[in-house]
């Protein structure tokens, strides 16, 4: 790397800072606004409050190099990362005794104010630190060496990402990764909108590098080519840093990222979106709000179970094996809806008008009350409140052959409710099609999860219960 102005070193590290510095800061003017002596347990708050912000929002912090362009999204990252900062230090109290050692108008207005000074502060920040990449003596040079479809758009987001501080001088069109050059149209869009040279010349990089003294070298070639090979030397007589793009454009890419095992890089193209304080912070969600709602509707559901049993024989509940977190065979209950309670190699699907449901199943499944029993396979783990809903295991099988990706969806738990749920994917799948418009849904839950995305999904949910026409 370039050497980069003490202005922009001084920002970094005041990003780092900044989260826990203006929490402590918080409690401090809250304090002293309420005229409450601010003794060793508020320290204590203090000290323990600047670790939590650390460990559920001060790292992303420190690691993002690029200023949010939706302040909105932003403002949600930070809004989700203090509710686990506070339901944390809510654990501490009750653990610990010591709530009543602090003053509740203090606390509640430092717990309600800290949130909207914290959005404020960071992109403030990030406006500051936008400005001095945008500067000219820290933006970087660059060059661009093969035509794959990575590095076309590893040029338009340099193009229209200045904040990452870099500019882009030329791309070397030969030798892509499918070993074919740009269309002519990308070309002149590369040329005519942002202003960027392209050549087809490889031999002439370590050159045009020195020459202009371009710090920061982007390698899009295949791997183990011999233009690979003879690239990697030819820039070894420069001062350059070098960077490999891989070409992972072929690839269906689910929570893609980096990362190195022993010092051996390695890429994920492929990964759930559920570790550590994304995982922690969704089961306690899924903890809380399943015994919430399993205590809320107890009542209920011992009135479904007896009006099951005195209007149809066989037992109130169904228990059916589908497919878990990972593939694993989970069992899944539901109240019974039907006559029969398939589970084996061959299951057919509940139809419109379907003869096998019972009067009471009727309702049960319009109302989507015969999915309570759920709520019990949400507390022991087996399945969220939220995720790609189980099929059976017949089911699985029978579409794992026929469409692409089908087993990636079991990448996270299951859940009682899912994206495709709410955006009409209900009911019978009367075509492959219909299945593959479902898990499609699915992998996109997946691709964009956050804590956000799960709560919308569950009040689209409730709202649906009341009118959604593929219940049946």
């Amino acid at each position: 790397m370039t050497k980069i102005s003490l202005q922009v070193t001084l920002l970094t590290a005041l990003r780092m800072l900044l989260v826990p510095a203006v929490t402590i800061a918080m409690l401090i003017a809250c304090t002293s606004f309420l005229d409450v002596r601010f003794t060793r347990a508020y320290v204590a708050l203090a000290i323990i409050t600047a670790l939590l912000t650390w460990i559920f929002m001060g790292q992303d912090e420190s690691q993002s190099t690029a200023v949010q362009a939706n302040g909105l999204t932003f403002a949600g990252q930070i809004g989700i990362g203090w509710l686990g900062v506070v339901g944390a230090l809510l654990l501490i109290g009750y653990a610990t005794k010591s709530s009543e050692i602090f003053s509740r108008r203090a606390l509640f207005l430092w717990l309600v104010a800290t949130p909207a000074v914290l959005v404020g502060a960071s992109l403030c920040l990030r406006q500051c630190m936008r400005m001095a990449m945008l500067s000219a003596r820290n933006a970087r040079g660059a060059v661009i060496v093969g035509a794959s479809k990575m590095s076309l758009e590893l040029a338009r987001i340099i193009h229209d990402r200045p904040e990452l501080g870099l500019k882009l001088r030329r791309l070397y069109s030969a030798g892509g990764a499918d070993d074919s050059p740009l269309a002519a149209h990308e070309l002149a869009f590369l040329r005519d909108n942002m202003g960027v040279e392209t050549c087809e010349e490889l031999a002439a990089v370590r050159d045009y590098v020195n020459v202009h003294h371009i710090p920061v070298v982007f390698i899009a070639l295949p791997t183990g080519s011999p233009n690979m090979r003879a690239m990697l030397e030819e820039l070894r007589d420069t001062t350059s840093s070098v960077y490999l793009i891989p070409d992972v454009s072929l690839f269906d890419l689910i929570q893609a990222q980096s990362a190195d095992i022993q010092g051996i890089p390695v890429v994920a193209l492929c990964e759930s979106p559920l570790h550590g304080v994304r995982y922690v912070m969704k089961r306690a969600t899924d903890i809380v709000f399943a015994a919430l709602l399993l205590l809320l509707a107890s009542p209920l559901m011992i009135g479904v179970a007896i009006a099951i049993k005195l209007t149809s024989p066989g037992r109130a509940l169904f228990k059916q094996d589908r497919y878990g977190l990972d593939g694993e065979r989970i069992t899944v209950y539901k109240f019974r809806s039907m006559t029969c309670c398939d589970n084996g190699d061959h299951i057919v699907q509940a139809t419109r008008n379907d003869a096998r449901v019972t009067r009471v199943g009727r309702f049960l499944r319009r109302t989507s009350l015969d999915e309570l029993p759920q709520l019990i396979n949400v507390l022991q783990g087996r399945m969220s409140l939220v995720g790609p809903r189980p099929h059976a295991v017949a089911h699985n099988e029978e579409y794992r052959k026929l469409i692409r990706g089908y087993m990636v969806r079991h990448k996270v738990t299951p859940g009682i409710t899912g994206l495709a749920q709410v955006n009409g994917c209900r009911g019978e799948t009367h075509s492959l099609e219909d299945m593959r418009r479902r898990v499609d849904y699915d992998l996109e839950y997946l691709r964009h999860w956050c804590w956000l995305l799960d709560i919308k999904i569950m009040i689209r949910t409730f709202v649906l219960v009341f009118r959604d026409k593929h219940a049946y």
